[in-house]
């Protein structure tokens, strides 16, 4: 399903509109970025959830477009730093939308991929569920290192965002990080707290490895 066929007519034209004029005048994104709520509409996007944490809003989608033309419109190097200014001086709202739509950077590029890193790196810093939600899920982890990447997988568990939301996990789930997700339960059962049950999903893909037997009761 494209986009455009999420919003009613006058929506799509709208988005249209403004895409367009992202593409004649790129630096129009600034303005135009925080009221794509208020002009193309807000709602609870294909995942159903209105927050935004288990998917992106269609206010995060529409500007998830915008960013899509920028990147068109300008070399890898100049979208990276305005899609930084965008998160930088974003609200919440707008951060989460950047985060959505860093896949669409040139991942080829030096100064773009060192500017999502950044940005991922700075959306999990926060406790904002829907900010770690968006970077978790971003395709973007590809750029992360294992180490980076398997701390992405216990900020989620710490904060609570559905380890099903991670990009990659099936693929770059390992002993090591079947470890630490151990030693995390183990921790938090030592401290009379309860331990996620998102733990399995990872724990249980190495049964035969000493930590899963340890925390069978957890």
């Amino acid at each position: 399903m494209s986009t455009l066929d999420l919003w009613g007519p006058e929506s799509r034209a709208t988005l249209l509109a403004l895409s367009a004029e992202v593409a004649e005048r790129p630096s129009r994104i600034a303005v135009l970025f925080p009221a794509v709520g208020r002009r193309v509409g807000r709602g609870a996007g294909p995942s159903g959830d209105p927050t935004g944490t288990l998917g992106p809003t269609l206010e995060d989608l529409a500007r998830a477009e915008l960013l899509r033309v920028l990147v068109r419109a300008l070399p890898p190097e100049e979208a990276a730093v305005e899609t930084a200014d965008l998160y930088g001086y974003g609200d919440a709202d707008e951060k989460r939308a950047v985060l959505h739509g860093l896949h669409l950077l040139d991942a080829e590029d030096p100064e773009a991929a060192s500017t999502v890193r950044g940005l991922l790196a700075d959306a999990l810093r926060t406790n904002d569920t829907r900010l770690v939600a968006a970077a978790s899920a971003s395709g973007a982890q590809a750029l992360l290192d294992d180490h980076a990447w398997r701390q992405t997988v216990l900020k989620c568990l710490f904060v609570g965002v559905p380890l099903r939301l991670v990009a990659g996990l099936d693929a770059r789930a390992d002993a090591e990080l079947a470890r630490m997700c151990a030693d995390f339960a183990e921790e938090r059962s030592a401290a009379g707290r309860p331990v996620p049950p998102d733990v399995r999903l990872v724990l249980d893909r190495f049964p035969r490895h000493p930590f899963h037997a340890r925390t069978q009761e957890g």
